[in-house]
């Protein structure tokens, strides 16, 4: 997620991971899966009884973290080997976390689901608040369909879930006004009542501001001994975790990088700590894993500033307490949609497309638009009117002043059009349920609730999403 670009690295710590993590070369016999059912859950023989899924999120993962060895990821290659895996993991658009993190809850695509974006658009007066709140989702999720089912549920760090009613639930959530501290606020929202000083009591300690803060790689560990607690404790049947650090340090770094690689390693062992806890609880046999991730990363250089434009045409005017626009972009890091005050205002979009189009060459290259009919295909929100794609080593950021394109304050990006190379994330399943020794070259974010649903034996429409029933045991 888009927090500080300010780089903090400690030697000693760095150091110290890198002797803990040592790389492992291993060789992953594979098979390419065909085949596809639509996204309605059906009960399915497996090898062994499902009675529990733990979904783990990596922000940031991408394939080449567990399919190239140079990565300090052992644990992750170890359930890569042991399980079946992606080449590849398609997002959504934009690919950004939260409605990333909704679409795999709920197979559904943001125009679906509602959550379109990080921060909701807020064009007069921004709040820096996120869609931290689960009432902002209009599908039916995985959290709605266990608990119809009586299965018990939990979730640690997972985007879009204060206030849901999820049986365990640490949310993720931050103080606008205090340097994005998370504690208090995620202290205030965790449910049931007790169970935060319960994680610190028997799990973590006392929390404080850098315990979870994402320049840290001791944040992925803190959350992993939240997640390991809650599955020794209480068992709950579906689990979702989402660790932080990764995308932190992309950001920071852009694909590659001391603390990149860090935090790579960091994650690794926060992911061996939730199979430690499982094997702990005494459910190793019939628990499912899932380790995939919301995006990849792109390398910037530059950045561009569409609002520049817009503003030194008119179309927004800023006012001392004030502001009057007629249209405007909701930029997103990798891309960026155009609104409209007033969405049936012809003459206003008819205008924005002359002024993109009268720009000089030297700016008109380095972007592109994306129609609105094919942004309905992808499933975007259908107030947007147009796409705005930045080219390769560009990101787009929200000023109004100064100049249209500058250096960019960040080297690594994400939010461009899901079919970026650079943008696909990774996607591992192990363990009960799974067909070892299996691969697909592509698997699609909205298809993962569909099989989460099919292993758990529950019913559940995932609108957007397929079932890949190739990477199941047929096994009785």
């Amino acid at each position: 997620m888009e927090n500080s670009v300010r780089i903090i690295f400690k030697f000693g710590l760095r150091s110290f991971l890198s002797g803990l993590f040592p790389v492992l070369a291993l060789s992953v016999l594979s098979a390419t899966v065909h085949g596809q059912t639509n996204g309605a859950a059906q009960p399915a023989p497996h090898a062994k009884a499902v009675k529990y899924v733990v979904l783990v999120t990596i922000d940031g993962f991408r394939p080449d973290f567990y399919m190239d060895p140079s990565w300090n990821a052992p644990n992750l290659r170890h359930l890569m080997q042991g399980g079946v895996y992606a080449e590849r993991a398609r997002g959504i658009f934009p690919t950004v976390t939260y409605p990333s993190h909704t679409t795999i809850i709920t197979g559904a695509f943001p125009a679906r689901h509602g959550i379109y974006y990080n921060a909701p658009f807020e064009p007069e007066t921004p709040t820096g608040k996120w869609n931290w709140y689960v009432k902002d989702i209009k599908a039916p999720t995985l959290w709605d369909a266990a608990r119809a089912a009586h299965l018990k549920t939990a979730a640690v760090l997972w985007p879009v879930t204060v206030g849901a009613d999820i049986d365990y639930n640490i949310p993720e959530i931050w103080s606008t006004e205090k340097g994005n501290d998370r504690v208090e606020p995620m202290k205030a929202n965790t449910t049931p009542k007790g169970l935060w000083e319960e994680v610190e009591q028997h799990a973590t300690g006392k929390l404080t501001y850098n315990d979870l803060n994402a320049e840290y790689v001791r944040f992925d560990e803190n959350i992993a001994r939240m997640a390991s607690y809650v599955l020794q404790q209480y068992r709950p049947n579906f689990l979702a975790v989402h660790f932080a650090c990764v995308d932190e340090w992309e950001h920071n770094e852009g694909r590659d990088g001391p603390g990149v690689r860090l935090a790579v390693a960091g994650a690794d062992h926060a992911v061996g700590k939730i199979v430690e806890a499982i094997e702990l609880a005494g459910i190793k046999d019939s628990t499912a894993i899932i380790v995939t991730g919301d995006h990849g990363f792109g390398e910037v250089h530059d950045a561009l500033l569409p609002n520049v434009w817009l503003t030194q045409k008119g179309f927004i005017k800023r006012n001392k307490n004030s502001v009057e626009w007629t249209a405007r972009f909701q930029p997103t890091g990798g891309s960026a949609f155009l609104y409209l005050k007033d969405p049936a205002d012809k003459k206003t979009l008819a205008a924005v497309r002359q002024t993109l189009d009268a720009l000089p060459e030297s700016q008109k290259k380095l972007f592109h638009l994306v129609e609105k009919d094919e942004l309905t295909k992808m499933g975007v929100d259908s107030a947007a009117m147009l796409g705005f794609v930045p080219a390769r080593g560009f990101a787009v950021y929200n000023s109004e002043q100064g100049a249209p394109v500058r250096p960019a304050p960040q080297k690594g990006v994400h939010g461009y059009l899901p079919d970026n190379p650079d943008m696909y994330t990774g996607f591992i399943g192990y363990g009960a349920g799974f067909k070892e020794g299996t691969m697909v070259n592509q698997i699609g974010l909205e298809d993962i609730a569909p099989l989460i649903a099919r292993l758990l034996g529950i019913p559940f429409n995932a609108p957007d999403g397929v079932l890949y029933p190739g990477l199941l045991s047929d096994k009785k």
